[in-house]
């Protein structure tokens, strides 16, 4: 199957935790840094996901939103500091590709203002946040 979504990181699940309904997997990334998932119990147990098994985290570049600073006080679980690799500005929105390490990239959709006034540019510094909710994932 082939997915739309642009964001597609291969991982190692390290962590799960277990609640009523829902469980938060943790998947570390190959350059170290980790990303984690909200799933239903029921999916957890239908991809039988478990410590150790290799996953996939899934996002749509617009769930990705960019920051440029160090501590961002925000409630999305997931900041994930790496380079601008490359920015592609189209008339409304723009293309922003940062590097987070391990040869793994992430894809952000954002406003060409918001790059404008977040001052991001090719090389620089930023961090991806995206909310554990918006994350999903698959198991091959």
């Amino acid at each position: 199957m082939q997915l739309s979504a642009r964001n597609q990181l291969k991982g190692s699940i390290t962590a799960i935790s277990r609640g009523a309904v829902n469980g938060d997997v943790t998947l570390t990334l190959p350059g170290g840094q980790a990303i984690t998932a909200i799933i239903t119990l029921g999916s957890c147990d239908r991809l039988e996901l478990d410590r150790g098994k290799p996953a996939i985290a899934i996002f749509k570049a617009s769930s990705v939103m960019l920051a440029n600073g160090d501590d961002i006080a925000t409630s999305a679980r997931n900041q994930l500091a790496g380079t601008i690799e490359r920015i592609v500005e189209g008339a409304v929105n723009s293309e922003v590709i940062l590097d987070v390490g391990g040869g793994v990239e992430i894809t952000a959709i954002i406003t060409r203002e918001s790059v404008e006034r977040l001052g991001l540019r090719q090389g620089a510094p930023a961090k991806a946040i995206i909310k554990a909710s918006s994350v999903m994932l698959g198991v091959e």
